[in-house]
């Protein structure tokens, strides 16, 4: 079981580093790629606040591909290069963006989206995907969301083999 009370009374880095304990004990107990990528996104959109969606696309056939998430209704399909999630692709960088209406190319899937951190889901030099994190509010993640989302990814290179998606 999961317990999300504690967070209460946590500070921001504690609930971070709690995030990825939580995680730790979904991928160490279950094996199946898909339940683990849905709970990871929940993990997320419990765990911090001020967002809006937390969740997945996984490269097909060379565009990105909605996968397991929380929030409303997204973007189905957004091609490698296109918006923020294409752009962290094609860079195999994170991309933190502080106003997405800012953002040359941005793709807006829920209008109430004003910042926006996309980590690339890259193993062995290959990307998978992303993980992409949306709030309505502006400038909402910092180094500290960025190091702590990082670490989130590397648990997940490190028990997902995305090849099997």
């Amino acid at each position: 079981m999961i317990k999300l009370d504690v967070l209460e009374k946590m500070s921001t880095e504690e609930k971070y580093k709690y995030m990825l304990i939580l995680l730790e004990g979904q991928l160490s107990s279950e094996k199946d790629i898909y339940a683990n990528i849905s709970n990871a996104s929940a993990i997320i959109y419990a765990v911090m606040d001020k967002l809006n969606w937390s969740g997945f696309y996984f490269m097909r056939n060379g565009e990105l591909v909605l996968g397991p998430f929380q929030g409303k209704p997204a973007c189905n399909r957004i091609k490698v290069g296109n918006g923020v999630c294409g752009t962290a692709v094609s860079t195999k960088e994170t991309q933190r963006i502080a106003n997405v209406h800012e953002f040359p190319g941005h793709i807006a899937c829920d209008s109430a989206s004003n910042s926006e951190i996309v980590i690339p889901l890259v193993k062995n030099d290959v990307v998978y995907g992303v993980l992409d994190i949306d709030s309505p509010v502006l400038n909402r993640f910092t180094e500290l969301e960025e190091k702590y989302l990082t670490k989130f990814v590397e648990k997940l290179n490190n028990y997902i083999n995305w090849e099997n998606l």
